[in-house]
């Protein structure tokens, strides 16, 4: 991508002619966030995945729009990569789905399948604020781990 953008610069002052001054095109700047996922119990089912740039729709982002939202095989969810994230404040929010039926189950308001968040936020009384979760992310890539854990 980064190259594309360079190339773009290179073909727009190469199409000016000589009376023009080539116009400066920024290539569009975005970053990969690598998360090391750790604390599977299993390797049944997904893991179902939501970066979400939204404190309103975290961490259940089903709603939120313009959340990215990945389903990855339990047996591949070790190392998770997320390409092509524009700069910004964003929070992860992990679901091990493993009966792999696109959400998380209850029992009694408590998950029986596992969850993680992007900085390992102390878990309360309910999901943690975005706030708690939250990181920043520039031009450069990011690397993070996420525990999963299980209450039932």
């Amino acid at each position: 991508m980064r190259i594309l953008g360079a190339a773009s610069v290179l073909l727009l002052g190469a199409s000016a002619s000589a009376s023009e001054a080539p116009v400066a095109v920024s290539p569009a700047v975005s970053a990969s966030i690598d998360l090391a996922i750790t604390g599977l119990r299993s390797d049944k089912g997904n893991v179902l995945v939501c970066l979400s740039a939204s404190p309103q729709y975290f961490p259940d982002c089903t709603k939120d729009a313009q959340a990215r939202k990945l389903k990855i095989s339990a047996v591949q969810a070790d190392s998770i990569q997320i390409d092509r994230v524009k700069p910004g404040t964003y929070a992860v929010a992990l679901v091990h789905d493993e009966n792999a039926n696109g959400k998380m189950d209850l029992r009694l308001f408590l998950p029986r399948e596992g969850f993680g968040f992007s900085r390992n936020p102390r878990i309360g009384m309910g999901p943690p604020k975005f706030k708690a979760a939250q990181f920043t992310v520039g031009a450069d890539d990011e690397q993070y781990t996420v525990h999963m854990k299980y209450i039932l």
